[in-house]
């Protein structure tokens, strides 16, 4: 039905519909479905069936204008109570403050990410390298409008099949393992989060209003794992500021690896303004264990495992890391820094973060200590050898003066004296020339 929302009897009459919901039955949140049929005038009309508004356009300027003033009233309540749009086009500002122009709802049904990620979940793994995107675009607009989460009521009725039934796997178990390594990628996608009744422990029947849950499959392990796996999960959400903080700003989610597709792995943080809070996630959509699986980090510092969706208290095989992991500088996923862990088959494994100063580095960058060692001793022989000739130049320059003053005595004697200082010249050189040979035969007698 298409309310006339400009007559203020009828918007009078829905705004107090809200009100009594919230007041009388104490609604923590009310849901507006299909408000995309609300915005436009268009909506499943076909040409002629339609009129204009007042600029010719499809848009419902007296629709727009009830969302604003319903959400305005319904904020001044100030008890906590919460609006939800379900809206299924790209109507800007949905979640958007009143005063900018906005509707004003608090959040908006993330309907994109819901298919998107359905859809992946349901193909067989060895297939899933082909749908990669569906796992990694909504990060693209994630930040275009306050969003939610939402795994509902839509999505396990009217023959949907329920979340564990979607899951590819010839048994329960095998189901309850991909479950559990798609609600821990929930958990931490920025986004609040919502959880239709049932899907916690893994409900196979389809939902019927007319009879309450099917709680006695609790005593099924299958079942009751799967539900103390999602307690985990409140758990840490209550408890990791990381994780609910920055929902709605940039700087609290960062990509470690988005490009994974062979190993359909993907691996991201969630920060706050304090390192120390940061949260590691590493997401394993394979049913295929990786021994020795190297991750980027963010910083240097000590690494450990907090929840493991593959746990042996939540069905899951019990790989692990249960010690703690310091980062090494090898620089990984663009990284400078990287840990070496343990990846579970289809599992979705969380570390937390702890910064840690690194270590000093006792060389210069490029140099090794060795090296040093080599160009001092080199240097040093050097230095040596340049004194050695030094003292040998000094000692020649100080015995060349003498031979001088024998050359200038010699030309000032006479002929006949010249003659004897030539024999003379000639005497020392055979002596020269026979003190080799009279060494060696000194040496053949010491010999016998």
């Amino acid at each position: 039905m298409i309310y006339n929302y400009g007559r203020p009897q009828v918007s009078n009459f829905l705004i107090a519909n809200a009100l009594f919901w919230a007041e009388e039955y104490h609604a923590d949140a009310i849901r507006m479905d299909a408000v995309a049929s609300m915005l436009y005038l268009d909506y499943g009309k076909n040409e002629g069936e339609w009129i204009p508004n007042i600029y010719g356009g499809h848009d419902n300027l007296e629709a727009v204008e009830f969302l604003k003033h319903l959400n305005s009233i319904f904020k001044g309540r100030k008890d906590g109570a919460l609006l939800i749009a379900e809206e299924s086009t790209a109507w800007p500002m949905i979640t958007g403050d009143v005063k900018d122009n906005g509707l004003g709802f608090d959040y908006k049904w993330n309907m994109g990410w819901m298919n998107d990620f359905t859809k992946y979940l349901k193909t067989d793994p060895y297939f899933r390298n082909y749908n990669y995107g569906e796992l990694t675009f909504s990060m693209l607009y994630a930040y275009s409008e306050d969003f939610i989460l939402v795994f509902s009521h839509d999505e396990v009725v009217h023959g949907k099949a329920l979340m564990l039934c979607k899951m590819p796997g010839e048994t329960y178990e095998e189901k309850a393992n991909n479950l559990r390594t798609a609600y821990g990628f929930m958990y931490g996608h920025p986004g609040k989060k919502l959880l239709f009744m049932g899907q916690e422990f893994g409900q196979v029947s389809e939902w019927n209003e007319n009879v309450e849950l099917p709680w006695d499959i609790l005593q099924y392990p299958v079942h009751k794992t799967t539900q103390d796996y999602v307690k985990a999960l409140n758990k840490l959400y209550r408890t990791q500021p990381a994780l609910y903080e920055k929902d709605f700003e940039p700087e609290g989610f960062r990509w470690i690896n988005c490009s994974d597709s062979a190993n359909n792995i993907v691996s991201f943080v969630r920060m706050t303004d304090k390192p120390e809070e940061t949260l590691l996630f590493i997401c394993n959509f394979a049913p295929v264990e990786h021994e020795e699986f190297r991750v980027g980090v963010p910083f240097h510092g000590k690494y450990k495992e907090i929840l493991n969706s593959d746990d042996v208290k939540f069905g899951g095989s019990g790989k692990g890391n249960p010690r703690v992991k310091t980062s090494k500088d090898i620089e990984w996923d663009e990284r400078e820094e990287s840990i070496l862990i343990d990846l579970p088959p289809m599992a979705t494994v969380i570390f937390s973060c702890t910064p840690v100063e690194a270590p000093k580095k006792k060389a210069a960058a490029g140099k090794k200590p060795g090296a040093e060692k080599t160009v001092s001793a080199e240097k040093g022989s050097a230095e040596k050898t340049a004194s050695a000739e030094t003292k040998k130049s000094a000692a020649a320059g100080k015995k060349k003066p003498v031979a001088e003053k024998a050359v200038t005595a010699e030309k000032k004697k006479p002929d006949a004296g010249k003659g004897m200082a030539v024999e003379k010249k000639k005497t020392t050189v055979k002596k020269a020339a026979a003190a080799p040979e009279e060494k060696a035969a000194a040496e053949e007698t010491k010999e016998v």
